[in-house]
């Protein structure tokens, strides 16, 4: 979000706000981390790696999309110096629709929550017990104790996830319900309604969205291999 949006002459209208791949990213993270667990408490060990591959696929996505996508995407964008985080909270800052992308306070929301899917994600790749038949890509690059303690702060860890998981939606059914913010569908549709004047967020940039994908996907797939040296 580049900040609030002058009102215009004439009504509200339906602004562009999501691009294709933020939207293609959120929607991934809600059926991959359920599908994590799910894998894991039923020692489906195989499905349980391939899923965190994909969701590291995607997080690499969305953080490289962080800085070359379009303006609501980027964290240039809606990561905000705190005390414009604090004048927000204050009501100081303008109306709720007069907020295009991320408020101050969902963009920080936004980073934490990729920040622990990160964190979660990549202890996965140094985890596991061949004993168990499942190990982490990048588990030989690491001593036997420390894939152990690693193991174990991923188990434990994910209920921080979940955590971020239920602020995160808390805080959805509370602007979808007291402040009438309909982002459930501005991440279906990418579009939401905005005041007149609003400008959205243009046209996507399908070549560095390209490459974002082959980035990412290209990352994921080296980690895969164990990260095998480039040269």
């Amino acid at each position: 979000m580049s900040g609030p949006a002058e009102a215009g002459a004439g009504g509200p209208h339906r602004a562009k706000v999501w691009d294709p791949l933020v939207r293609l990213s959120h929607w991934s993270f809600v059926v991959l981390i359920p599908a994590m667990w799910w894998t894991a408490e039923n020692s489906e060990w195989g499905w349980h790696k391939r899923l965190g591959l994909v969701l590291l696929g995607v997080l690499s996505l969305r953080l490289l999309w962080g800085f070359i996508g379009p303006r609501t995407a980027r964290f240039g964008d809606f990561l905000r110096a705190p005390g414009t985080v604090l004048a927000y909270f204050r009501g100081k800052l303008g109306g709720e629709g007069e907020w295009v992308g991320h408020n101050p306070a969902g963009g920080y929301s936004t980073l934490a929550l990729l920040l622990v899917m990160l964190a979660q994600v990549s202890m996965g790749l140094f985890a596991g017990d061949p004993f168990d038949g499942m190990t982490g890509p990048l588990r030989p690059l690491v001593g036997v104790m420390t894939a152990d303690t690693i193991t174990e702060i991923h188990e434990t860890f994910f209920w921080v996830v979940v955590g971020f998981i239920a602020l995160h939606l808390a805080a959805v059914i509370y602007y979808e319900a007291v402040k009438r913010q309909r982002l459930v569908g501005a991440m279906v549709t990418g579009r939401r309604a905005a005041p007149a004047g609003t400008e959205g967020i243009g046209a996507v940039p399908w070549a560095r969205a390209l490459a974002a994908v082959l980035l990412a996907g290209g990352f994921a797939w080296w980690i895969a291999q164990g990260a095998p040296p480039l040269t």
